[in-house]
Order: structure tokens, then C-alpha cells, then sequence
């Protein structure tokens, strides 16, 4: 198969690669790239564990293909932390005990991050529609609520 050549940002690097034209941004993501905090779910779209940022828009990358990140950015949730310092949402979701068993974080952080880069005072309504794409079988969503309505109060600052 042609590889496809792409110019791309992740995580605030600059890369240029050659790429099957059928590869998904998640795969990419965990397998080339070795980002596995993107976390491979379902894989059709519908647990949103996956979620990442692309040009700031919430996205699931299993749905992504590569040569679609061509000239744009991607944030992964290893790219939220600055300088060895948690990001105000990680905090918070460990403050909040909104963490169990850990698998859907991940998704849940970058969709709660494009939605406070968007809204920074969000009501609650808005943060659930924000992270209705993101499944969670542990923690039955309350503590999560909180910790980004928690987080966006830490932001406003």
C-alpha cells in the first residue's frame, strides 16, 4: 500500500511521517508513537475512550485516519501536563475521586478540556452534554461532574 506523507503537530511537537492511508489516529497514536494513554475501547465510536483534541475539537481518534491530522494539531492527554505540573482538570479528577478504574479518564479529560477552552464557566447541563460521548462504568459520572465544575472554577483564577 502507498504511504501518504503528513506534516502534523502532537502534543505541541512538530512531526512529519509517512502513513499507510488506512491507519486510525489511535493506532498511530499507541503503536507508532507510543502515546498509550489514548486508550482503545470499542473502537466504533461510542465510548469515547479514545478522545482526543484535533485543532481543539473533541474527536474520537478511532474514527480519525491519519492522513486527516495533515496540517493540524493534536493534543493527547499526555500533552495536558506543562512542565512536570498536573493540569487543573488532572487535579481535580484526583481530588474528586473521579478516577477508579481509571480506563475512560483519559477521554474524559480531553473532552472536558475542549469544552472548558471553550466555555471556562460551564453549568452542569453543559458539562454532562460535554462528556455524553464518553462512557464510564464506574463511577456513575457525579464525581466527574464535580471535578470539572470544580476544575473551571480553578481555571477562571
Amino acid at each position: 500500500m502507498k504511504k501518504v506523507k503528513i506534516n502534523t503537530v502532537i502534543n505541541n511537537r512538530t512531526y512529519e511521517f509517512s502513513v499507510a492511508p488506512n491507519q486510525t489516529l489511535l493506532r498511530f497514536l499507541r503503536e507508532e508513537l507510543g502515546l498509550t494513554g489514548t486508550k482503545c475501547g470499542c473502537e466504533i465510536g461510542e465510548c469515547g475512550a479514545c478522545t482526543v483534541l484535533l485543532d481543539g475539537e473533541a474527536v474520537n481518534s478511532c474514527l480519525v485516519l491519519v492522513p486527516q491530522i495533515d496540517g493540524k494539531e493534536v493534543l493527547t492527554v499526555e500533552g495536558l501536563a506543562k512542565d512536570s505540573k498536573l493540569h487543573p482538570l488532572q487535579e481535580s479528577f484526583m481530588d474528586h475521586d473521579a478516577v477508579h478504574c481509571g480506563f475512560c479518564t483519559p477521554g474524559m479529560l480531553m473532552s472536558a478540556k475542549a469544552l472548558l477552552d471553550k466555555n471556562p464557566d460551564p453549568d452542569e447541563k453543559e458539562i454532562r452534554t460535554a462528556i455524553s460521548g464518553n462512557l464510564c462504568r464506574c463511577t456513575g459520572y457525579v464525581q466527574i461532574v464535580e471535578a470539572i465544575n470544580d476544575a473551571s472554577e480553578k481555571i477562571k483564577e
